[in-house]
């Protein structure tokens, strides 16, 4: 068990590069058998990792056995391998779309995914920040040629502003880090936690500089406003299947914010303890808001699906600038939730647009649906998840943010915008739906397509995931909890991860 904590970088690498090679780079049919293989090996390993952890604590890995902070570590605790089996089960779900045929676009969509999944898993594991830089660029490089991958001139235009913006970011990501390693002497995360509280005057204000210029990148990944406004194009224009994936991309921000912002620039950090917060506070909520008035503006369902991902992301940023474990437990539960309510009305966006003719998902007449009961039952389960209605997991989610506030002037704020940004979903939901399955013209369009068989099975994954959310919501509230109770004790998160440190 002790080579765990690398199968979930391991296993997409190997099998991404398996699929281009001979035989394998030209036979569509074997390289989703690989895909499928792959991603499920990805889900069982991933699970295992979550149940080992769980029973046996925190798993360092050191790399070529090099300890902490000289050589590179992959940390495996319970926020981490949440997110991994979070992405695995993604992952595994959209596959099961994609085969359906939007696989068949353009050339190594199979590669790709599989590479994006590596640098996903790596954030999430890495314990040293440079290496969370080297992973960023992993899975952006793949996210680029997957956001084109069937071209046209939509795409093409949304994948140029979306990769100028990301090179800006890799760039100050760079700046960020060399300012940081000049002040600290490491890029170690456990290390950095320790030693940032002994700076003082022009070194500390000088690593404040370096970590703010983080907050900008991870802010950039996160869709924090202002820099926001190039997820709603991007993800509505991308295929179906890398949209669901991309439902994951937000939360590698928010990650490593909680993760930098919480263990290095925590309590313990001195002169620059919680230096995030002042500026986490008015953007989180600013950002729940335009998300809000982003989705009653939604023309169609895959742009309301991307304007609720800036809501999420909103809300999640707001349970950073809390800084509680509370706060901490209520986004880790609400980041799952979430992802794959997103996820899963993304590829229910793209069955609907299918039968509809050249309406697509726009909120105009159209024709009727092909399997309308099919479809009206996956979109009101979809609809209650992401408003946070109950009984499903939206509304324990936005229940366990609402109850982390600890004043009431974080009541003030926090309460109405969270509130507001469900109304608004509610509103648009009810306009959408009414739209959609009860103003109809004419017969069912001749070029209407089906559903198949996967591509149910992938939808419904996705989406009953909600109610098992909530009938095991105590066993996992609780363990996000201990997970959230980790993160914010440095004698957990700093000390015990470097061999011969001790307070």
């Amino acid at each position: 068990m002790q080579h765990l904590s690398i199968f979930p970088i391991l296993i997409p690498l190997l099998f991404g590069a398996i699929m281009l090679l001979p035989p394998f780079s030209k036979d569509i049919a074997s390289q989703r058998v690989c895909s499928v293989v792959g991603t499920l090996f990805l889900l069982v390993s991933s699970a295992v990792l979550l149940f080992e952890i769980n029973i046996s604590g925190v798993q360092v890995y050191a790399l070529g056995g090099w300890q902490a902070p000289f050589g590179i570590s992959l940390i495996a605790d319970k926020v981490s391998s949440l997110l991994v089996l979070l992405t695995s089960f993604l992952a595994f779900s959209v596959i099961l779309y994609a085969i359906g045929g939007k696989d068949k676009g353009g050339a190594y969509f199979h590669p790709l995914f599989m590479f994006q999944i590596m640098g996903i898993n790596g954030a999430f594991l890495t314990g040293d920040i440079f290496n969370l830089f080297v992973f960023f660029e992993v899975l952006l490089i793949a996210s680029y040629a997957l956001l084109i991958h069937a071209g046209g001139k939509q795409k093409t235009q949304a994948t140029l502003h979306y990769v100028i913006l990301n090179l800006v970011g890799s760039s100050l990501f760079l700046f960020g880090l060399g300012i940081l390693y000049g002040t600290l002497g490491t890029l170690n995360m456990a290390d950095m936690a320790i030693k940032v509280g002994q700076l003082e005057g022009e070194t500390a204000t000088l690593a404040k500089t370096g970590a703010l210029l983080l907050l900008v990148v991870f802010g950039l990944k996160a869709a924090m406003l202002p820099m926001h406004f190039w997820l709603p194009k991007t993800y509505a224009s991308a295929s179906a299947p890398v949209a669901a994936l991309f439902a994951i991309m937000t939360k590698v921000g928010i990650y490593s914010i909680f993760r930098v912002y919480t263990v290095i620039f925590g309590e313990n950090a001195g002169e620059l303890a919680n230096i995030a917060t002042p500026w986490l506070w008015p953007l989180a909520l600013l950002t729940i808001a335009i998300g809000s008035i982003g989705v009653l503006a939604s023309p169609s369902l895959k742009v309301l699906s991307a304007n609720l991902v800036i809501v999420s992301s909103g809300s999640l940023l707001a349970c950073a600038a809390i800084n509680s474990e509370a706060a901490t437990s209520a986004a880790l539960y609400y980041m799952v939730h979430s992802t794959l309510a997103s996820a899963g009305l993304f590829l229910l966006a793209d069955m609907m647009a299918r039968q509809r003719g050249k309406a697509e998902d726009r909120f105009v007449h159209s024709r009727p649906f092909v399997q309308p009961r099919l479809l009206g039952f996956a979109f009101a389960i979809s609809a209650l998840a992401l408003v946070g209605m109950p009984p499903l997991s939206g509304f324990v989610g936005k229940v366990m943010i609402l109850q982390a506030t600890q004043s009431s002037l974080q009541t003030m704020w926090v309460w109405p915008l969270i509130l507001l940004g469900s109304l608004a979903a509610l509103i648009t939901f009810s306009r959408a739906g009414t739209t959609l399955f009860w103003r109809h013209n004419g017969s069912v369009a001749a070029e209407a397509e089906p559903a198949k068989k996967t591509e149910i099975m992938s939808v419904a994954l996705l989406l009953l995931a909600s109610p098992i959310l909530v009938l095991f919501g105590g066993d996992i509230t609780e363990f996000t909890q201990e997970a959230a109770s980790y993160l914010h004790d440095i004698q957990s998160s700093a000390y015990a991860l470097l061999p011969g440190v001790t307070p």
